[in-house]
């Protein structure tokens, strides 16, 4: 028999996400002479005495942040594959990779207000306020660098801050070590930046139209 080529067919399959567990054996030796008892140090965790590994936090925050999944969803989602993990218990990994993610977003806070044009926004969305049955609303700011229209080659970036309320200062306090124009809006939070003289005002044609 001679080969005379192949046909190939594909298809498109899905395998769901499978939970492992990863144990780490450290021996430990004695040494007759001397007493001493030696054993290599334990592997280091994202959450000190934690049971979750690197990748499961970092799986319940993007599932949460980027795909819109609540951690109860997200709970009753990992029943489903023979896992308990209660909700309190992944809200708190959530607050641990904030505090680990905390040195990056700090790295990025400072890209960005080194910029010398910035785009500023706001946005309300809703929070859960515990033991009402009902939500409030904070507020969620954006501060964008993207000078890649006119061929500068610093990378773009977005800091993203949140407050539990509009009030002025907190715009005031992001934009504390910022120097240049800033785009932005009619809100008057604004108003004492520009008045620093350190911030010069880029008003947005579109806010400017409505009034005529």
């Amino acid at each position: 028999m001679k080969p005379l080529g192949e046909d190939v067919a594909e298809q498109l399959e899905c395998v769901p996400a499978s939970f492992r567990v990863i144990r780490h054996v450290r021996p430990k030796f004695a040494c007759v002479c001397c007493d001493h008892i030696s054993q290599a140090p334990a592997p280091s965790r994202p959450i000190e005495r934690g049971l979750a590994g690197l990748g499961l936090p970092a799986h319940v925050l993007v599932s949460k942040f980027a795909d819109h999944v609540p951690l109860y969803r997200q709970s009753v989602m990992y029943a489903r594959e023979g896992v308990e993990i209660d909700r309190w218990l992944l809200a708190k990994w959530v607050g641990h990779g904030a505090t680990l993610l905390q040195p990056l977003v700090e790295t990025l806070r400072r890209h960005v207000m080194s910029a010398t044009k910035l785009h500023a926004d706001d946005t309300p969305v809703p929070v859960l306020a515990p033991g009402s049955g009902k939500t409030k609303t904070g507020r969620l700011w954006v501060y964008v660098r993207d000078d890649r229209a006119s061929a500068d080659m610093t990378p773009p970036a977005v800091w993203f801050a949140y407050t539990p309320d509009r009030k002025g200062i907190h715009p005031q306090q992001h934009l504390g070590s910022f120097n240049g124009t800033l785009q932005a809006d009619a809100y008057g939070g604004y108003q004492a930046i520009y008045e620093t003289r350190r911030v010069t005002e880029a008003a947005c044609w579109a806010h400017a139209r409505r009034q005529f």
